[in-house]
């Protein structure tokens, strides 16, 4: 591990929060799902769960030199660089690395984010020069944005749409540049400040609600913990080196088991009924469950997802896509799921 992955805290020694710590890890072995926004009050461990998982996040093979590290198993959306050496005959050489997570700043501006196209150089030399911008440092990477509800809705919109499209599209006076821009976006808020729209809510796959612990033995935990953490940190990280590798492998291992996951059509008809059940609107919440459930029973080393793998993600899946009256907060009855499930 590099000396900046040891300073964080491990994510194996992070004290409950098993929902978001699953939510996440789901979209590390399934990118499609759609990223995760996390929604909690401060001082939950948002920012610190996230950012721990650099620790355990998978290598990831990508062309040699790229500035956007474009996958070299898609033949398409490649970045120009790389189209070109493939146009042109040219073998792409390859290397591995860890992904990293990215932050957006909260500050950032739009160019900042998708990068800039030098509009007087094409001028002058007839060549597209592009600058590229947080989106490009994300492609095959996790982009976090904390305070997410705080950024301005069209920044919002521009995040979502290159997560959903995995394409950067940048157009400056009648000139345009793309580029690849598959991510796994992950959102954290505390839902005090304000809110997202409902139709920015519905783009993020997953969403978990959550809040400070009110069981006395794990609050002594959590300070106990922070506290050996903050007086030696290589050394607490050490104690939990065994565990980290195991989730490391644990994740690299899913990742494989996930293109031979058998996916029944019993389970997307109870997936469907799930979402009928709970009054979604559109599409979007059956595919996720599904992807959701395929990849949980790919971490658990299951060859097919089941009703439990269901019912595992459903709440992720659906609490942030209820109908809600405006200042309501959003509820899910697990034993209205329950029930859903034993009835179908």
């Amino acid at each position: 591990m590099s000396k900046e992955k040891k300073l964080l805290f491990p994510f194996a020694a992070i004290v409950g929060q098993e929902q978001m710590k699953t939510a996440l890890l789901l979209n590390v072995v399934d990118p499609g799902i759609g990223g995760v926004l996390i929604k909690g009050e401060k001082g939950t461990a948002k920012s610190t769960t996230v950012r721990s998982l650099a620790q355990i996040l998978p290598e990831v093979e990508h062309v040699k030199g790229c500035a956007y590290r474009c996958d070299p198993r898609q033949s398409k959306g490649l970045c120009p660089n790389c189209t070109e050496a493939v146009a042109s005959g040219a073998k792409l050489e390859c290397e591995s690395s860890p992904m990293r997570v990215v932050e957006l700043p909260l500050s950032a501006t739009e160019d900042r984010i998708a990068g800039t196209l030098d509009i007087e150089h094409v001028l002058q030399t007839g060549k597209k020069k592009f600058e590229p911008g947080v989106l490009a440092q994300a492609n095959g990477n996790l982009l976090y944005v904390d305070e997410v509800n705080l950024l301005e809705d069209h920044m919002v919109d521009l995040l979502l749409d290159a997560a959903a499209m995995g394409v950067n599209y940048v157009e400056r006076e009648g000139i345009s540049f793309e580029h690849p821009a598959r991510f796994i976006l992950v959102g954290s808020m505390n839902p005090e400040e304000g809110d997202l729209r409902p139709q920015l809510l519905d783009r993020f796959g997953l969403c978990v609600e959550i809040r400070s612990e009110r069981d006395l033995q794990m609050r002594t935990q959590i300070v106990s913990r922070r506290l050996e953490f903050d007086a030696d940190p290589e050394g607490f990280t050490k104690e939990y080196a065994e565990e980290t590798q195991k989730l490391k492998e644990m994740i690299v291992n899913a990742r494989k088991n996930l293109q031979n996951t058998v996916v029944s059509k019993n389970l997307i008809a109870t997936a469907s009924n799930v979402s009928l059940y709970f009054e979604m609107e559109g599409h979007r919440a059956d595919i996720t469950m599904i992807r959701a459930a395929r990849a949980n029973a790919a971490l658990l080393g299951k060859e097919e997802p089941d009703r439990e793998d269901i019912a595992t993600v459903a709440p992720m899946v659906l609490t942030h896509r209820m109908k809600r009256k405006p200042f309501e907060e959003s509820k899910f009855d697990l034993g209205e799921l329950r029930k859903c499930l034993q009835e179908y």
